[in-house]
């Protein structure tokens, strides 16, 4: 069950950090390319799995 709520909250991360990057890209005038976008949200979503596996014992109590 930890697992799963770990990879759910990456994937939470990743939608995040992807939204946050299409409102930079709507308002901004230099654009970020998709292909960084997509591998930053991995790599938040990644970084996020990690910790939340890794403090899930802690945040449970």
């Amino acid at each position: 069950m930890r697992t799963r709520r770990s990879i759910l909250w990456g994937l939470v991360a990743a939608f995040a950090f992807l939204v946050l990057a299409q409102g930079y890209n709507l308002f901004a005038t230099e654009r970020i390319t998709p292909l960084v976008m997509f591998g930053v949200a991995v790599v938040v979503g990644c970084v996020a799995t990690a910790l939340t596996h890794a403090t899930a014992r802690s945040l449970e109590s």
